[in-house]
């Protein structure tokens, strides 16, 4: 979706951009509960050869259902604004926008008011990178040290070999979501990047997991072979040229723009508000798009006309037709009966019930945003969702809701529900299995504070230390750095609050004390999940 995965690889992983794991869930889901057909086609070439099976009127009907379904999904949900679009046969069918850009703030949602795209930023940077391969700057096979010399994973065969298609597909070894929540500690790409060298690999090119900064690595390869910044080479080979003139890559231009929708979390007692703002800079090829659903309809014209728009041909048609093709399964077929989902080049790859290519892609923010694109090439048919709510289904049950409509007359099943509790479990699947609020009976006190004051080292996140501040103890973490108020458990194990776009609730923090009474290391459960979560005194 990134609905990736959302069925994502979670090991205790950062949520935010669950958004394509949950996809190639929801996409097999699709595919499975419809299918009918045999093996897929073996290139988007042969889909697009082939006579549309849908008719016009089946077209119209379904976008005559969506003002409904858009409306029930909103009242449902709570989300305060969305935009949606539709393109079929190069024509925008549909474009509208619901609800409120700020609640309780004057301003509705217009076509033309900016959202955040979070992970429906990959398959507009497949897009950007097309255009460059197409150049001949770069290829899908080069390796990404030609262009990032300093660009190193923990293994070094796979250093020298990985590429721009191995990270853009999510198949180079890393862990999901590597380096997600070094940004949460506010570190920036560079470091960020830098320090992806020291994660643990799976096998490489035989397993799949979700990296928002694998892929940003590949596309600042690209960036460097054209000898320019990814948000200027977005600029320049996508967005001026298809005349998306409200997109950018850059959050500052998001920031400005007068017509925006801010993000929306939901409190304790169900209600939305804007409470968090979310710089995806640091991502972003893989999460920094912001975007209008009007701008959007120009990005689905040229994707389902094989790079051109207007008459013009704006991304080569060969080099477009690759981002379409699975690089790797990212959702195996559970039973071996079921259908595979894939992934390619920054899309979600499927197959509907004729056989026929399915992409897809979903964007979610945790601190506020929600976003879908679904696509199929031979229907020349496809829809954009933008919504300004963390993720609670809405975005992609629109898609979905409209396809099926498209396809059998009436929604399959009540989508949201399924995709709002699969949502729901990728926000709970990190939390901490220990509930830090009730200490258990008979607790151990804990030592003086001058056991645990100090500074600790660990090479992945940097330095930690510990501080008594009026009587209480405080971690600090980050380059700002950021500062924790840490709460007593039991003996030398804490707890705090966990913040940003990948927070867990209360996470443990444990000592291990010697025999002078010094702690001489601590471990971090939320950023333990890779076992990179242990800090060593200085």
């Amino acid at each position: 979706m990134g609905v990736r995965r959302y069925g994502r690889h979670r090991r205790g992983r950062p949520r935010v951009y669950a958004a394509a794991g949950l996809a190639s869930v929801l996409a097999a889901t699709y595919a499975t509960t419809t299918a009918t057909a045999g093996p897929p086609p073996r290139s988007p070439a042969a889909h697009r050869a082939v006579a549309p099976m849908l008719t016009d009127k089946q077209v119209a009907d379904a976008v005559a259902e969506l003002d409904g379904q858009i409306r029930a999904g909103m009242e449902k949900t709570g989300v305060p604004g969305v935009a949606v679009a539709v393109v079929h046969k190069d024509e925008v069918v549909y474009l509208k926008g619901f609800g409120e850009r700020e609640v309780g703030k004057a301003g509705a949602v217009s076509p033309d008011t900016v959202f955040q795209l979070a992970s429906l930023s990959k398959p507009i940077a497949s897009t950007v990178v097309a255009d460059a391969v197409g150049d001949k700057a770069i290829g899908w096979g080069t390796p990404v040290t030609r262009h990032l010399p300093d660009f190193a994973l923990k293994d070094p065969w796979t250093t020298r070999h990985v590429t721009v298609a191995d990270l853009m597909s999510h198949r180079s070894g890393l862990p999901d979501h590597a380096g997600d929540l070094l940004e949460d500690l506010g570190y920036d790409q560079q470091y960020i990047l830098g320090h992806l060298r020291l994660e643990p690999l799976s096998p490489f090119r035989a397993s799949y997991a979700y990296t928002n900064y694998g892929f940003t690595a590949a596309a600042e390869a690209v960036a460097d072979a054209k000898d320019t910044t990814w948000e200027k080479l977005a600029e320049d080979s996508l967005y001026r040229p298809a005349r998306m003139t409200a997109t950018s890559s850059s959050f500052a231009d998001y920031e400005k723009a007068a017509n925006k929708a801010v993000t929306h979390v939901q409190n304790a007692q169900g209600d939305w508000e804007a409470k968090f703002v979310r710089d995806p800079d640091a991502q972003s090829p893989a999460g920094g798009v912001s975007s209008t659903a009007r701008d959007m309809t120009r990005w689905l014209r040229l994707q389902l006309a094989n790079g051109k728009l207007a008459g013009e041909q704006i991304v080569p048609a060969e080099q477009l037709q690759r981002t379409h093709l699975p690089e790797i399964v990212s959702q195996p077929p559970a039973p071996p009966t079921d259908r595979a989902g894939f992934y390619g080049l920054g899309w979600n790859v499927s197959y509907n019930d004729q056989g026929r290519l399915r992409l897809s892609h979903s964007g979610a923010f945790e601190l506020g945003a929600n976003t879908n694109v679904t696509m199929v090439p031979a229907e020349q048919l496809g829809i954009v969702v933008l919504t300004n709510g963390k993720p609670v289904g809405l975005a992609d049950s629109v898609a979905l809701n409209f396809f099926d409509t498209a396809q059998q007359g009436r929604p399959t099943q009540d989508w949201l529900p399924l995709v709002a509790r699969i949502y729901e479990q990728e926000e709970n699947a990190g939390r901490s299995p220990t509930d830090y609020t009730k200490p258990p009976s008979g607790a151990a006190d804990a030592r003086a504070d001058d056991a645990y004051t100090g500074t600790y080292r660990n090479d992945y996140y940097g330095p930690l230390t510990v501080t008594a501040d009026d009587g209480a103890l405080s971690l600090h973490l980050g380059p700002r750095p950021l500062r924790f108020a840490l709460t007593h458990y039991s003996g030398d194990t804490f707890s705090f609050e966990t913040v940003g776009e990948n927070a867990v609730g209360r996470t443990g923090v444990t000592f291990t004390v010697g025999d002078d009474g010094q702690a001489s290391r601590v471990r971090v459960e939320s950023l333990d999940t890779n076992g990179l979560g242990t800090f060593t005194r200085e």
